[in-house]
């Protein structure tokens, strides 16, 4: 549970996703006393051809952070699937401890990945699916055409499935209705800045059931940050690529614990 100098949350939105898509989420933490924040990437403004990517997105989500922890804010930042990269990249000497040290007031105190990518610099989306040798899949769930604004072929089955969880029929129709298109570019834009999660403690929502960031390419980036001396703490969630739908109350539960953590110190 939220309280008086509870830290403000930043939702960094996955690709064909718009705030929207996050309302059950953000309603829930707002609920708990929170104030969140959850910023439309320029990736999904849905100009064909697309004309926002990975860089766009940065300066997006860097600049509401600034604002908010040049503010004297302390700052938790949510990201979701293709978030992580963006928040990853964004984020980057804006540290509560880093800013502590040079004097300066507020900071990002945790990043919380969920089902996100969390990858090093010089890495891009793509590189996963080529690691593990699922390059193929790419044609097979997305539809990309020549200018590149991207949909998802069949986006109940990829981000739902069969793991409704907490999410009722109504919910799923509408949060599959808002998705939109999304720059495919994105794909192999790669990490230019110094990853956040080199400087900043780090939850990571483990997704079980996903298809869309599989539980081997979520391990992989798990092991990778722990290998280059970096704590990872790993909450397991038994839902497919939605977690912020169908399994709000978990998500709140893992945010409410690094709440807590922040505030003892740890």
């Amino acid at each position: 549970m939220a309280t008086a100098t509870n830290p403000d949350i930043v939702i960094v939105s996955g690709g064909w996703h718009v705030p929207e898509n996050y309302i059950k989420l953000k309603d829930a933490l707002t609920a708990s006393g929170y104030q969140v924040h959850v910023p439309r990437l320029a990736s999904v403004s849905e100009t064909r051809p697309p004309t926002g990517d990975l860089y766009s997105d940065t300066v997006v989500v860097r600049s509401l952070v600034v604002d908010l922890v040049e503010a004297g804010r302390t700052v938790i930042a949510i990201m979701h699937s293709y978030g992580g990269q963006v928040g990853t990249n964004a984020l980057h000497g804006l540290g509560l401890a880093t800013r502590s040290t040079q004097g300066l007031p507020g900071g990002v105190a945790h990043l919380v990945y969920m089902c996100a990518f969390a990858l090093p610099e010089g890495e891009f989306i793509s590189s996963l699916s080529q690691e593990f040798g699922h390059a193929h899949h790419m044609a097979l769930s997305f539809d990309v055409p020549e200018d590149l604004s991207s949909v998802v072929r069949d986006p109940r089955a990829l981000f739902i499935g069969d793991y409704m969880g907490e999410a009722t029929e109504e919910e799923v129709v509408v949060y599959l209705s808002q998705l939109t298109r999304w720059n495919g570019k994105c794909w192999g834009d790669i990490i230019t800045n110094t990853p956040a999660w080199k400087e900043i403690p780090v939850t990571y929502l483990y997704c079980s059931k996903d298809e869309v960031l599989p539980p081997d390419y979520q391990a992989r980036m798990i092991k990778d940050i722990r290998a280059r001396g970096r704590e990872v703490e790993v909450v397991t969630i038994e839902t497919a690529h939605s977690p912020h739908l169908a399994a709000t109350k978990e998500v709140v539960g893992a945010v409410d614990k690094v709440v807590a953590g922040i505030g003892s110190g740890n």
